[in-house]
């Protein structure tokens, strides 16, 4: 079989025993196929097991590839995302976690899987980024970018945020609760998702915002145009203490004299995935839709 892609990157936990186990077959099964392999240091163990592995720093490999594979469950692809985003990279993933919105990749039909996508039978997808800063009376903090969310949440006090926002330059409201998630169409199924957020096709040009257990019911998710400005001031009441952070990843406290401003990043990220892919079977899957009637029947599409 002839691969389109040569150089391939490895990227997880790949010294966790159970992540290592599966490195291993697909580090196995791509030496068969003549494929250079490009891997972290954490992979060094079963890198020598295999033989012939170039072993690379986290921050250097996707100078050195073509192709990604993250096995994990979505915050190792979250975190590969970040590395390669603008790099022109794509990313497929092996599904180690709970969900895997993200990682859709059986650990059972990976290799056929692997195979296929290597050999450039695949469907392509371009996922928009947000890009996070932090503003300071004209200083700004250097940014940080997410593929699923930046998130303003309360720190360790307890008490609620009152925060404003404004989209465009427009003021919009006043909040107090939590904090507020501003994501992407592939970060809807994400945290916004459990805060009442709409499910957004990854492929529509949008942002959401959605406050996080708002201390007015009628404070609601907000589905904005992909060119919007989002700019987030924190006011202060006595102990306010609040941090940001990006897919996960911390970006620092923000003070009540400080804006954080969110808006698309210049920089994308592409994810491949196996020839029969489906995004609403993926749905029907992991929040386990459709399976039977109110009469106990199942339900089978037309």
């Amino acid at each position: 079989m002839n691969y389109k892609f040569h150089n391939v990157g490895l990227w997880g936990r790949l010294s966790e025993s159970r992540v290592a186990d599966t490195a291993l077959r697909v580090m196995t099964h791509l030496k068969g196929r003549k494929a250079k392999i490009f891997a972290p240091p954490s992979a060094t163990t079963i890198a020598d097991r295999v033989g012939g592995i170039d072993i690379a720093d986290e921050s250097d490999i996707a100078s050195l590839v073509e192709v990604i594979i993250a096995v994990g469950g979505d915050g190792t692809m979250l975190h590969a995302a970040r590395r390669v985003a603008g790099k022109g990279v794509p990313l497929l993933g092996i599904n180690l976690g709970r969900l895997g919105f993200l990682t859709d990749i059986s650990p059972d039909h990976m290799l056929d899987a692997v195979d296929a996508i290597l050999s450039g039978d695949y469907l392509a997808e371009e996922r928009r980024m947000l890009e996070a800063q932090l503003l300071h009376d004209g200083e700004t903090r250097p940014p940080m970018i997410a593929l699923n969310d930046v998130v303003l949440q309360k720190g360790d006090t307890g008490r609620i945020l009152d925060f404003v926002t404004k989209v465009d330059g427009s003021y919009v409201n006043t909040h107090g609760g939590d904090g507020l998630i501003v994501a992407t169409p592939t970060g809807s199924t994400a945290y916004a998702l459990s805060c009442g957020g709409p499910i957004i096709q990854p492929d529509l040009d949008a942002i959401v915002m959605v406050p996080i257990c708002p201390h007015t019911l009628s404070d609601r998710p907000l589905v904005l145009k992909p060119s919007s400005t989002v700019e987030i001031t924190l006011e202060q009441h006595g102990e306010t203490a609040a941090r940001v952070s990006c897919d996960g990843a911390d970006y620092g406290p923000i003070e009540p004299n400080e804006v954080l401003r969110i808006r698309g990043a210049r920089e994308t990220v592409t994810l491949l995935h196996p020839r029969d892919y489906n995004y609403y079977e993926l749905l029907r899957s992991k929040l386990n839709w459709g399976g039977t009637s109110r009469f106990g029947r199942p339900i089978r599409p037309a």
